[in-house]
């Protein structure tokens, strides 16, 4: 008797599957926009005219093996996408962008189990890390309405659109902050309520605000927050304001939505500031008033740590508001500078705060502003109070008021949620 014997691989199933060695090859180039992947095969992929999506299987056992090749080296030209369809990757959700962006570049994963689920043997460089898809809805809530507190939302959608109110959910406050975190999801903190409060309301991916947690850390308003950390912004950071003086104290929190305890303050304690995201990890606080007002800033690095004062660029200002735009870049726009202003300032992928840059739409102090869309971003509400929007593309443009929907309120608080447009 004569052949070859290729080694094989018992699965936890009982079945045997065959090993790297005795993988079944595709006969076929695959040319297409999209492949479905069987387990146990080999693919030549050529990316020569599209972008392929390859859809890995939707169930798998240990071992399973996919091995996929750059026939003509034209990934860096038009990438390969993988769709995990409900399995992790890397132990990221399937919610996670993976792509292959380098010619010449070959792909082996195995199957390992639900946590971790697909992980590349060897992908010829460095091992690639999932990009989180950028946040692509905003969510406005809380706030004053020049008669009471109130706990009311509103939901902006991938275009910009603010929806009418929400019931709100919780306790009614202002002067709160919020900030996207896990990727998808939101959370509002901190906050006046007839004194000082620390609970928080988390929201989820669909923007649904639940009731109170209660706090952690010193209660406190006048504060900000922005998203930081890991693959994209997956924690949030709480920090200064005033718990009956101006503090720099911070608060953490985590992909979970668990806030954590107080961190001493590093920089001028102050209130009335405002903070954002950028660098895709980072994240920025400015401006505010100490007493008198302040242009200076703090940068966060991916791990939480908020660094020393900057010098301050523009004009000092208090009652602004901060977001991200053009996914790694951020904006401060309006605010009080002993009168009310329409003036931002944006920040570069490295935190730089740039000049000033004369304002768009009405003069207006105790706003805020969220992204949406993915790359870009929106003012809403402010004093008088008022319901009005301003929109900011992805280059970081401001545009005219757009007439508001909703109840006019200042001192609210809003944050970014859900990956799906």
């Amino acid at each position: 008797m004569s052949g070859i014997v290729q080694s094989n691989i018992l699965r936890s199933s009982g079945v045997i599957a065959v090993s790297a060695a005795g993988l079944n090859w595709s006969d076929t180039i695959i040319t297409g926009s999209t492949l479905t992947a069987v387990a146990g095969n080999g693919y030549w992929i050529n990316t020569t005219s599209n972008t392929c999506t390859i859809t890995l299987p939707s169930s798998a056992e240990k071992g399973d093996q996919i091995v996929f090749i750059d026939y003509l080296r034209t990934w860096g030209t038009n990438k390969i996408i993988i769709d995990s369809n409900g399995l992790n990757f890397q132990g990221n959700a399937d919610t996670y962008i993976v792509e292959y962006t380098t010619d010449g570049q070959s792909l082996n994963i195995v199957y390992s189990d639900a946590t971790n689920g697909w992980i590349p043997l060897d992908d010829d460089v460095a091992a690639d890390e999932p990009v989180q898809p950028p946040t692509q809805k905003g969510i406005f809530g809380y706030g004053y309405t020049a008669s009471s507190d109130v706990s009311m939302t509103n939901l902006v959608n991938s275009s910009g659109v603010i929806a009418s109110d929400v019931t709100g959910v919780g306790t009614a406050r202002s002067q709160l902050a919020a900030a996207n975190y896990g990727g998808d999801k939101a959370i509002f903190a901190y906050g006046s309520a007839g004194g000082v409060v620390s609970l928080s309301n988390l929201v989820s991916n669909s923007g649904v605000v639940a009731s109170d947690v209660t706090g952690v850390g010193s209660a406190r308003r006048i504060l900000a927050a922005a998203g930081y950390g890991g693959v994209g912004v997956n924690k949030a950071i709480f920090g200064y304001g005033n718990t009956g003086s101006y503090t720099a104290i911070t608060n953490l929190v985590t992909n979970a939505g668990v806030v954590g305890s107080d961190v001493s303050g590093v920089g001028t304690a102050r209130g009335k500031l405002a903070a954002a995201s950028y660098g895709s990890d980072k994240a920025i606080f400015g401006y505010g008033d100490t007493g008198s007002n302040v242009s200076l800033t703090n940068l966060v690095n991916s791990s939480g740590v908020v660094a020393s004062d900057v010098s301050g660029v523009g004009t000092a200002r208090k009652f602004l508001a901060a977001t991200t735009y053009g996914t790694d870049k951020a904006i401060f726009g309006y605010g009080d500078t002993g009168s009310v202003t329409a003036i931002t300032n944006l920040v570069n992928s490295s935190g730089v705060v740039a000049s000033d840059v004369s304002g768009v739409g009405t003069a207006r102090k105790e706003l805020s502003a969220t992204t949406y869309g993915g790359d870009k971003a929106i003012f809403a509400y402010g004093d008088g109070p008022v319901s009005m929007s301003n929109l900011v593309n992805s280059s970081g443009v401001v545009a005219s008021d757009v007439t508001g929907v909703g109840t006019a309120r200042q001192g609210l608080a809003s944050a970014g949620y859900s990956f799906s447009a």
